[in-house]
């Protein structure tokens, strides 16, 4: 299996950056603010700035070592980057534009264009050109050129931030598809809380140019006072699938000691399972109910609540996992909730944001769906 091991620390001008992790097959997400540097680390990795001291090793390939002197020049380290333009060929079409980088390189193709083409859903828009496509097309077309360009690394830095929230929805499932199809290290730099519990594995945080903490989606994401996407405060929580109820199809999830149940047809066979809950979708009470269709029901511990004019956040933990529920400012007055207190969660809908599950040998993510318990 391809490593990435990094190890730097420079300056592009008088912004200083220091970064050391590694990364392993799979999507590595750097996350944090904009400015905190994640889009530096990432050009130092490919060489068009240079670190002042450490290592870059992708592999057997050393692409930067300060103590022996190597610094690969951009064109040989073999790194596939998307800019988050694109940067396509105005006047070359989609078909050229793909094939670009592998020519340019004289590269040998251990993927065919039809194969990329088809991941990408490229088929239709081949003969087009980059002026007729839509934000989310040409991102794709983009990602397809960096592909086919064989890289050792695929370094794609904040894809999505220029498209609107439906073109960025457009493109998330062939990102995925991608993080299961390929086979090198991909650094997804980003600071968006629901891209990252979506596509990423590992997630390296960088604060004000410093790697400040390394861990899952859900250990990070957890950290935060109220980890936020889009729509509101978010809980990440990881899990894994213990058995199967065939009688009414639904499996039997752990998370943290705790056990949740879900329909089994949005999750693996077996394995685990990453979960993404809105807050809007965690009701609390004071204590369990056995007259509800709500079965997933977590006793919880109290960790913080912020009131935010008519609503309040409410920070819960179980276990080592953390719940996030947002509810009216009247509610929580009415239940008198203060930091300490047992409480029970009432879970109403789940997202099965990705999964790992052993298929002939091979690690396959499985489809973002979003599931209702009953």
């Amino acid at each position: 299996m391809k490593m990435l091991d990094v190890n730097i620390a420079g300056k592009i001008g008088s912004f200083a950056v220091s970064a050391r992790f590694q990364a392993e097959q799979g999507v590595t997400a750097l996350f944090g603010p904009s400015g905190a540097g994640k889009s530096t680390i990432l050009k130092m990795i490919a060489g068009t700035a240079r670190p002042d001291s450490g290592h870059i090793v992708a592999g057997e390939r050393v692409f930067f070592d300060s103590v022996t002197g190597v610094s690969l020049p951009a064109r040989a380290r073999g790194v596939g980057f998307v800019f988050q333009d694109g940067r396509l060929f105005p006047h070359m079409s989609v078909r050229r534009n793909l094939t670009y980088a592998r020519w340019a390189g004289r590269r040998e193709a251990s993927r065919s264009l039809e194969e990329v083409v088809g991941l990408l859903g490229l088929a239709a828009h081949l003969d087009r050109y980059p002026g007729t496509l839509s934000g989310g097309e040409r991102q794709r077309v983009a990602i397809g050129r960096a592909l086919l360009a064989e890289p050792e690394i695929l370094l794609l830095d904040e894809p999505l931030s220029s498209l609107d929230r439906d073109r960025r929805a457009e493109i998330l499932p062939y990102l995925e598809a991608v993080a299961n199809e390929a086979h090198t290290p991909i650094l997804y730099v980003s600071h968006e809380t629901d891209e990252v519990a979506r596509l990423a594995d590992q997630v390296v945080v960088v604060e004000n140019g410093n790697v400040g903490a390394i861990g899952t989606p859900a250990e990070i994401l957890g950290q935060r006072r109220f980890p936020m996407d889009e729509e509101g405060p978010v809980s990440i929580l990881e899990g894994r699938v213990i058995d199967v109820d065939e009688r009414y199809g639904m499996a039997r999830v752990e998370i943290g000691g705790a056990l949740i149940e879900l329909s089994k047809d949005s999750l693996p066979v077996e394995g685990g399972v990453r979960l993404r809950i809105h807050a809007s979708d965690i009701a609390i009470a004071m204590q369990a109910h056995k007259g509800l269709s709500i079965r997933n029901q977590l006793q919880c511990t109290v960790e913080a609540v912020e009131l935010r004019g008519h609503s309040a956040q409410i920070a819960l933990s179980f276990g080592r996992q953390k719940l996030f529920s947002r509810i009216t400012t009247k509610s929580a007055d009415i239940l008198g909730l203060k930091t300490g207190m047992q409480v029970t969660a009432l879970i109403k809908a789940i997202s099965v944001e990705s999964g790992r599950a052993k298929i002939q040998g091979k690690t396959e993510r499985q489809a973002s769906l979003k599931v209702f318990p009953v």
